[in-house]
């Protein structure tokens, strides 16, 4: 078997500033867009729907 290296006990400071930004950058620009893409997405797709086979409701 191969001798592996030895894992680091605390990771870089640099490191975790950047893990740090990126969890910032996603939870707060990218996934509430994505969260509107799909909302309003949906909301399209009902609305073709609609204009296809005609309101819900009793026929």
């Amino acid at each position: 078997m191969g001798a592996s290296t030895p894992l680091p006990s605390k990771p870089a400071r640099g490191t975790r500033r950047q893990e740090l930004l990126a969890f910032f950058i996603l939870a707060v620009l990218i996934w509430p867009f994505i969260a509107v893409g799909v909302v309003a997405g949906f909301g399209f797709l009902v609305w073709m729907y609609h204009l296809v086979v005609g309101p819900p409701g009793p026929g």
